[in-house]
């Protein structure tokens, strides 16, 4: 019943792989880094994913076959290896365009950044595998299946440390293929691109076998590192590389097939960070155009000696497709995603509709709603509520905060408008949202970009943190080798701590090379990399490295301890620490040592401040390496984990996990947040996810539920809040508005009630199987349902052609206070007494709420009266018109002329009551409103905001109250007096009433 809601942001993140559909001019697909497939059938104005409840995590590749459009390959893990890379599933197969896919081996893969597939026989299929970025295997090289993906040959194997990381078939001769391979490293303190295996090769023979032909005339020699490679369609023998080499990197051109190159453009902006991009791709209309993605994309007209520059809406471009029939229509993938044009790049569809954020970590402040805070990998912070009033969570509900993209943020906890974040180099500020105004803080203000970690004063990783003291609300803190500590909010700091990481030197190198370096602190080593100070002890600090250290301090930092767990294998990453809630010296540790090729996972608590530690990972597939583990803060034991491939729960202290996915997206999560009874997870690829209505799993602990068992949980306090529900394809899903309700339904029931009560058991509301009224219905299955209750008591009746001007008849919500929910099925059922609260952002007090409820409820109840009437009047006429049709006035003159002044008085006093002239929407402008919808658009007044209600919108109300008195006196008159004396002369003229409906 337990269900995940995506909040966003719509905000694209990084995809290395897209393509288009020829002669589909509006079919697109992208992969994202981390987010799985997803398709647009509209040119880029939607996207759904199209890969989840089969594989997801990082994508590689996407290739569509030219000969049947249905059949699409997918290869897992991407070839931009930055430092939160993620691998993937292997190679993955779809027959009908998506709908439905299966695995199609290569399960080791790890990394396939490029397929081909033959244009008139969609069995024959290549992929190209980088295979593992952090220790040599086997697994890479050129793989062929003639069957479909249901066998695979290996035909091109370099070495166990370089992969393929470009592959293309040429446009006009299937048997020809070239391939680039790269020797490509990454360890947590390097990323190494190049050196032996980096080459460039050719295939004739439908790719059975391989030539190097990165030793050919022209092409440059020396260490070579990574490649990329394509052929013109309109003349095979044009063939372009770009090409990282240390003295002679850049564009080269083949016109003779590979067998000569010739350098026809060095210029650093082609091939700037090499490992990151190095793409290339020939025009389909014209031999000379030629395109190299870079942070800007980069198109030449004249053979590749000049390049103009260009932008997608995002920029840090991966990969390209253009359209063979018109090489204007395009789709490029970036560090936001995927975008689409049609002019040949001039406008791009927006990256603001995929909500495919990378996040580091995540965390809340206190208002109401609280707000979600992380920052966007390849992009800015934000912060997002957690729910809003409206339908959904759209683009306008959050923003930027503090920091930059890699930041640990700290909202002020005296001030939830004042927000820390940190970001690479340092970087740190103090941003206050009330002013708009930034500021500086970095505990040492020295740029380190470019520099390698062995000569920096400070080592502030990539992702350092920062955070706030729970006992001290001025106390923040902030992590490089040292501890640190600020007392005035960033502008001096004092250093609390030795250096507690290992502070090898061998690993405090700079990064990069053998030929380009690559230094912006991702690779800075020998940190501390996760930190916390007790909520239940004051100054005691805890303290984890990335070099896999562990240290604890009960003084505030005068003194340091080692406590790393013996069993923790050397070198791990403390990704992430938990204080235990319910007991003092507790702790959780997150490890992992995934960057040195070890995938295993790693959890550890201790009781005892460190001086003894357990393995808590059975349930945890080995290869599910650990990232983040969390405490609930309301039932002991409770544990939820995050891993590289889903999310895990356990129920007892550790000892077993069991997996927590429900709707939740294979992704890796990064971090997770507890606040109130929800769970917020953070993920690399998919956003923002909330798990509300964690008292479901409390209750459950505490009693596991019979499938046959007649069953209604507990409800966390809610505050009366408004909000929708609304799934989406642009926007998050927001929270339901009021009070949501979890029940079980034993089998074969069919007939079942829900009730709410006041305190006193006053009846507000019931929704049951058994109404015609579809507004109170209630629709369920055995097992586990869920009900939404919006709090508010039935709206007012209305009649049929009811037209009205800004004004409701809703009932009004149920003011704060305790009630009670019953479910009832057949004779049986059981009760849950609820509480809900005023909205802490009320100016008002709980009287006021109570003088608005009473003053809407009289409104409701003097409309439904109102309305009762017209329709009881309407119900008279239609009798009286009956009747006169079937009489004589001749021979029944008294009765004629009765019906005639009765329908008249009843037509004079509805006329007052409502404007019967109304037939559309708008003819209020024509023809005023009366008093039913003057009175109704009070009650939308008063239904503003939580105020109780004004001094004039009280009189206005009594004004109009009475004048609808004065028409419904009359009509009770006629109700009471005239229609029994009307009744009475028909009996007494002897008139066949027969045929007349009674209403």
């Amino acid at each position: 019943g337990l269900e995940y809601r995506l909040v966003g942001p719509f905000r694209g993140g990084r995809s290395a792989a897209v393509t288009g559909v020829p002669n589909q001019p509006n079919l697109y697909y992208f992969g994202a880094t981390g987010g799985g497939i997803w398709k647009t059938n509209n040119g880029g104005r939607q996207w759904e994913n199209i890969s989840d409840g089969y594989f997801g995590g990082s994508i590689g590749s996407i290739a569509v076959s030219k000969s049947d459009p249905n059949v699409i390959y997918v290869g897992g893990g991407e070839k931009t290896v930055r430092g939160n890379v993620s691998s993937g599933y292997g190679m993955w197969k779809s027959v009908d365009a998506g709908k439905t896919w299966t695995a199609s081996g290569l399960p080791k893969s790890r990394h396939i950044p490029r397929i081909a597939i033959h244009p008139t026989n969609h069995n024959i299929v290549f992929a190209g595998v980088m295979g593992n970025l952090y220790k040599p295997t086997d697994e890479r090289g050129i793989y062929k299946s003639t069957d479909g993906g249901k066998t695979w040959k290996k035909t091109l194997f370099v070495n166990a440390n370089a992969g393929v990381v470009d592959l293309i078939m040429d446009p006009t001769n299937p048997r020809i293929l070239y391939a680039s391979t790269w020797r490509i490293n990454r360890t947590p303190y390097s990323l190494n691109s190049g050196g032996d295996g980096s080459a460039l090769w050719k295939s004739t023979d439908n790719g059975e076998t391989w030539a190097e032909i990165s030793k050919m005339k022209g092409f440059p020699e020396g260490i070579l590192g990574i490649i990329g490679v394509t052929v013109s369609p309109l003349n095979n023998q044009r063939v372009w590389a770009i090409v990282e080499n240390k003295d002679k990197g850049g564009l080269y051109r083949s016109d003779d097939g590979g067998e000569s190159w010739r350098l026809v453009n060095s210029e650093r902006k082609l091939r700037q960070r090499a490992w990151y991009y190095t793409r290339v791709y020939a025009d389909t209309d014209d031999i000379n155009t030629v395109y190299v993605l870079n942070v800007s994309y980069h198109k030449s007209t004249d053979g590749g000696r000049t390049f103009g520059n260009y932008r997608a809406p995002h920029g840090d471009h991966h990969d390209l497709w253009i359209a063979p029939e018109d090489p204007s229509r395009m789709i490029i993938g970036d560090d936001g995603g995927a975008q689409v044009t049609y002019d040949g790049g001039e406008t791009w569809s927006t990256y603001h509709n995929q909500p495919t954020s990378q996040f580091y970590r995540v965390t809340t402040d206190n208002a109401f709603p609280y707000r979600i805070y992380a920052a966007q990998q390849d992009n800015s912070t934000v912060r997002i509520p957690h729910r809003t009033n409206g339908r959904a969570i759209s683009e306008d509900d959050w923003e930027s905060t503090a920091g930059g993209e890699s930041a640990h943020l700290a909202p002020d906890p005296l001030d939830d408008d004042v927000v820390y974040g940190g970001s690479y180099g340092g970087y740190l500020t103090r941003y206050n949202h009330n002013t708009d105004m930034n500021r500086a803080i970095n505990v040492w203000p020295d740029n380190p970009i470019g520099y390698g970690a062995e000569g920096m004063k400070y080592r502030f990783q990539w992702n350092f943190p920062v955070f706030f003291s729970p006992h001290d609300d001025k106390k923040i803190y902030t992590c490089s080798q040292y501890l640190h500590v600020s007392q005035d909010g960033g502008e001096s700091w004092k250093i609390i701590s030795p250096d507690l990481s290992r502070n090898d030197s061998l690993k405090l190198v700079s990064s990069g090379g053998p030929i380009t370096k690559d230094n912006t602190g991702v690779e800075y080593y020998a940190t501390i990399f996760s930190a916390v100070e007790s909520q239940l002890e004051k100054d005691l600090l805890w303290c984890g490295s990335d070099d896999g250290l562990l240290h604890v301090s009960r003084d505030a930092g005068e003194n340091w301890k080692n406590i790393t767990p013996k069993k923790l294998p050397e070198w791990s990453i403390i990704n992430s620490i938990e204080v235990d809630p319910f007991k003092k010296g507790g702790l959780y540790v997150a490890a992992t040592k995934y960057k040195s090729g070890d995938y295993s996972p790693y959890l550890y608590y201790t009781s005892d401040y460190g001086e003894s530690w357990e393995l808590i990972t059975n349930g945890i597939p080995s290869n599910h390496f650990t990232r983040v583990i969390r405490a609930d803060r309301h039932v002991e034991g409770l544990l939820y984990c995050g891993t590289e491939f889903g999310l895990y729960i356990s129920k007892d202290q550790g000892e077993n996990w069991k997996p927590l996915q429900l709707n939740l997206p294979l992704v890796p999560i990064t971090d997770i947040a507890l606040k109130d009874n929800d769970m917020i997870v953070a993920t690399q690829g998919r956003s923002f996810w909330i798990l509300d209505d964690l008292n479901v799993i409390w209750d459950e602990l505490k009693q596991a539920t019979n499938t046959n068992e007649l069953r209604l949980f507990s409800v966390h306090p809610t505050a009366g809040y408004g909000g929708g529900g609304e799934e989406s394809m642009t926007r998050g899903t927001n929270h339901h508005e009021g009070v949501r309700f979890y029940y079980n339904i034993p089998e074969d029931e069919d007939s079942v009630a829900l009730s709410f009560y006041t305190n006193d058991g006053k009846l507000i509301r019931a929704f049951s199987t058994d109404v015609k009224d579809k507004s109170d219905e209630l629709t369920i299955e055995s097992g586990m349902n869920i009900f939404n209750w919006d709090t508010r008591y039935e709206k007012a009746d209305d009649f049929e052609g009811m037209l009205m001007w800004w004004g409701t008849l809703n009932g009004p919500k149920c003011p704060p206070g305790m009630y009670t929910a019953r479910l009832k099925v057949g004779s049986d059922s059981v009760d849950v007494q609820f509480e809900i609260l005023l909205d802490p952002r009320s100016e008002g007090s709980i009287e006021d709420r109570q003088a608005q409820f009473e003053f809407l409820l009289e409104i409701r109840n003097k409309l439904d009266e109102t309305h009762d009437a017209i329709a009881n009047m309407r119900a008279i006429k239609r009798q009286i018109g009956a009747l006169s049709d079937r009489v004589e006035p001749e021979l029944y003159p008294k009765v004629v002329e009765e019906g005639e002044r009765l329908d008249s008085l009843m037509t004079s006093i509805e006329q007052k009551l409502y404007q019967t002239k109304l037939k559309s929407n708008q003819d209020m402008l024509n023809f005023p409103i009366m008093l039913n919808n003057k009175l109704a658009h009070v009650a939308s007044l008063a239904n503003m905001g939580i105020y109780r209600p004004t001094a004039q919108m009280i009189q206005v109300k009594d004004d109009l109250v009475s004048k609808i008195n004065v028409e419904l006196e009359l009509w009770y008159k006629i109700r009471d007096k005239g229609l029994p004396k009307f009744n009475e002369l028909i009996r007494n003229e002897k008139i066949n009433l027969i045929g007349v409906k009674e209403e």
